[in-house]
């Protein structure tokens, strides 16, 4: 009888197109999600007589209830080497191996530059106006050359959006509590005193921060008052760094611009949420890492990943 696997939140059904099965098909039989299980109940339902299960970044937590009520589960394939929704010492207690794949921080660098320009010319309303036959040009864009971006972060992701803002010829400034200025001297960027000078001072505002006790609600009520009216704020990284409810009232009573976001407290993101109405706001569904890329890589290194582990050398462990 063949092992079973599980590949979770297969929206688009492309698992297959991405990765190489029949390398496995002998040994395994793999079954696609195409829904999202939203609650541990669901999931222990599903998965319950699988042995292998395929995750898709963070999107499922792994915590050690969910792992417990899993007794066939042997490993667990997650896209990315960094996921903090995995119980790692309840995995090891269950004997689950974890593995993980490589993940281009490309997508989201580029996926951010589109929403941030999309804000800045009214791409979607622009478009939905012509259309529907409304009117030629409705808005007036706003500029970006020589316009202060302010970047929440300056890793892997956010150097390299620094560099395409400098190219677009905007002042570039950043802040995180450890940035140094060593480190934004040499991507080529000024470092921020502090981050409501960074708030205060920039047009266009992006968000590049890992979530963790620190950065978790960082920017909440008080720190949204300090954008001008005429910023605009850009989160493809973590909603949970910026507090939602407060954003939801600065877009609704116009105390900025507009926002772009492509992260949410809840995904996928509910019919009836407030994110799907707001004012002011382009939403895309997590739409970061999703590039034909970054999806070969992910399935290709899955199927790579269950390969070793059936023949007892498992690749790319993680924590």
């Amino acid at each position: 009888m063949p092992l079973r696997c599980a590949v979770l939140d297969d929206f688009q059904g492309v698992a297959g197109e991405f990765g190489d099965w029949g390398a496995v098909a002998e040994d395994v039989e793999v079954v696609s999600f195409g829904a999202h299980f939203a609650d541990e109940d669901s999931l222990a339902a599903a998965l319950g007589d699988f042995d292998i299960v395929v995750t898709l970044r963070e999107r499922v937590a792994f915590p050690g209830s969910l792992l417990g009520r899993l007794p066939r589960l042997r490993l667990l394939v997650a896209s990315g080497m960094r996921n903090s929704v995995i119980d790692y010492a309840a995995a090891e207690a269950h004997g689950i191996t974890v593995c993980g794949t490589a993940s281009s921080s490309t997508p989201p660098v580029e996926l951010t530059w589109a929403l941030l320009l999309g804000l800045a010319r009214g791409i979607v309303d622009e478009a939905n106006s012509l259309r529907s036959g409304g009117p030629w040009q409705s808005g007036v864009g706003a500029d970006l050359h020589g316009r202060r971006l302010g970047l929440l972060g300056l890793g892997k992701i956010g150097s390299r959006v620094a560099q395409v803002g400098l190219a677009f010829g905007m002042d570039v400034c950043a802040w995180s509590s450890n940035l140094t200025e060593k480190r934004a001297a040499e991507v080529g960027v000024r470092l921020a005193p502090s981050l409501e000078e960074l708030l205060a001072g920039s047009d266009f505002v992006s968000v590049h921060l890992a979530l963790g006790d620190r950065t978790r609600g960082l920017l909440g009520a008080a720190e949204l008052a300090l954008l001008k009216p005429t910023a605009y704020l850009v989160n493809t990284s973590r909603a949970a760094v910026v507090d939602q409810d407060a954003l939801l009232d600065v877009l609704r009573e116009g105390r900025i611009a507009g926002a772009a976001v492509d992260v949410f407290d809840v995904e996928p993101l509910p019919a009836g949420h407030p994110m799907r109405t707001a004012p002011r706001l382009l939403a895309t569904p997590h739409l970061g890492y999703v590039s034909r890329a970054n999806y070969a890589t992910y399935y290709g290194q899955a199927v790579e990943a269950v390969r070793a582990w059936l023949a007892g050398a498992p690749v790319r462990r993680l924590p």
